[in-house]
């Protein structure tokens, strides 16, 4: 009998030949400009930096691919940010096919959810609401962008930092001015910083909240509690990060600005690490202190069902409730008055545990290869791990098996390293043995 793929395999094997395909388009002599030297290494990295919708490059976007290069990343940073199922399942709809049962499994393994009713509806508000949104932004990007850069240019750059935004993915095309620079030359245009912001939080929040706020309007009390623990998390996140970054830049980044600009700045920093991917202060310079914090941030990164990486929101909220509710003697993990389950608490500390060693064990083998600054690795390999994209400028300094390391964190960061894991090992074993239980002495 032909054995089947899992759902999580199909996820896995998909996103690995849509990374290949992607590299066997750049590798087209007239997907770069002339000198560029693109070479397989490269155009593999791009394609999975794109794919996975991280950012890292090891050569600069505006200056090494031309147009159609440059279109083939769009194009798989929109597949990669909504998910290649997402696009099926959209395409399923625009013909009016039927979608097998299997297939509805699979989509509902892709984008993270539980239930399978209503998945097909569901994928049509995904992708008619991410295009609109991206839309929307590339109309708001196109008054700055239009006047600096003429029609052309000025409409394809609004279009392409949008969707780039809107994907979490963090590629941009602010090298016609300096290489690598990012949006460091808008630092101080509200404009274009509100627009992103806007734009990754939006894609950063996930689909289920998506449908819950269209089918509750603003009414907290009908959310579900995915729904209100999302909400919660990024704006506290963005509050406490705004007001911590804001003080810890005063004497490196935000040194001899105004304190409207310093605000501007901070409120930048404490969205594009999770997990868009750009800045507008130089990431190199920032304090030790908030290279730290921008780690935390990273390794969060956005909420589950959404464009963005990290172990998700839920997944370091739910945790910390757990740590809380241990502290004041409740047996049972509760919040807004509902309780959480104790399997939901395991998958949440798994996922964590697992992305947390990834990221330091790939730190360890970097270590072992290049001599270079600790903290900068560290940023670098939970930058690839969590999808963010961020570099404090060492991913241009790495070859060899330091790409190719990076290149995989960057792959199980959007798979999802859990879900990875999963589809080596295959289906588990039905029966499980019962063990005594015994305890043991901790902390």
């Amino acid at each position: 009998m032909k054995k089947r793929l899992s759902h999580v395999q199909i996820i896995a094997f998909g996103y690995l030949l849509m990374i290949l395909i992607g590299a066997g388009l750049l590798m087209l002599p007239f997907a770069s400009n002339p000198g560029s030297d693109v070479n397989f290494t490269k155009a593999l990295f791009t394609a999975s930096s794109a794919s996975c919708v991280t950012g890292l490059a090891l050569c600069d976007t505006a200056t090494t691919w031309t147009m159609f290069g440059q279109a083939v990343l769009l194009v798989l940073i929109q597949i990669g940010g909504l998910g290649f199922m997402t696009i099926a399942t959209f395409f399923f709809l625009m013909m009016r096919k039927r979608m097998g049962l299997y297939n509805r499994e699979t989509m509902v393994e892709s984008i993270n959810t539980s239930h399978i009713g209503g998945i097909m509806r569901l994928s049509g508000i995904i992708t008619l609401g991410t295009f609109m949104f991206e839309g929307l932004g590339a109309i708001a990007l196109s008054f700055r962008f239009i006047p600096e850069f003429g029609w052309g240019k000025g409409i394809w750059y609004s279009v392409f930092h949008s969707i780039s935004a809107f994907c979490n993915a963090g590629f941009d095309l602010m090298g016609v001015k300096e290489p690598f620079s990012s949006f460091v030359d808008y630092h101080d245009d509200p404009l274009v910083n509100i627009t992103l912001m806007l734009l990754i939080t939006v894609g950063a929040l996930g689909f289920l909240v998506w449908e819950d706020i269209m089918k509750c309007g603003i009414k907290w009390r009908k959310y579900k509690l995915h729904t209100k623990l999302v909400l919660a998390t990024t704006l506290g996140l963005f509050v406490f990060g705004t007001i911590v970054f804001f003080f810890l830049e005063k004497d490196f980044t935000g040194a001899g600005k105004s304190v409207g600009l310093r605000i501007l700045e901070a409120m930048f920093s404490a969205v594009t690490p999770r997990t868009a991917g750009f800045n507008t202060v130089d990431t190199a310079a920032l304090s030790e202190t908030s290279t730290l914090l921008t780690i935390m941030y990273m390794l969060i990164g956005g909420s589950p069902g959404s464009t963005a990486g990290g172990v998700k929101t839920t997944t370091v909220c739910i945790i910390l409730i757990f740590v809380c509710n241990s502290f004041i003697g409740r047996r049972r993990t509760t919040i807004f008055g509902r309780t959480i389950s104790d399997e939901t608490l395991k998958k949440s500390i798994c996922v964590l545990a697992f992305n947390v060693s990834l990221g330091l064990i790939a730190t360890i083998l970097i270590c072992g290869i290049y001599k270079l600054p600790l903290l900068d690795i560290v940023f670098e390999c939970y930058s690839a791990i969590n999808t963010v994209g961020m570099t404090t400028g060492i991913t241009r300094e790495l070859s060899g098996a330091g790409i190719y390391i990076v290149a995989f964190l960057m792959y199980l960061g959007r798979v999802g390293s859990v879900t990875f894991a999963v589809a080596l090992l295959g289906k588990r074993a039905k029966r499980q043995i019962e063990y005594p239980t015994e305890d043991i002495t901790v902390g």
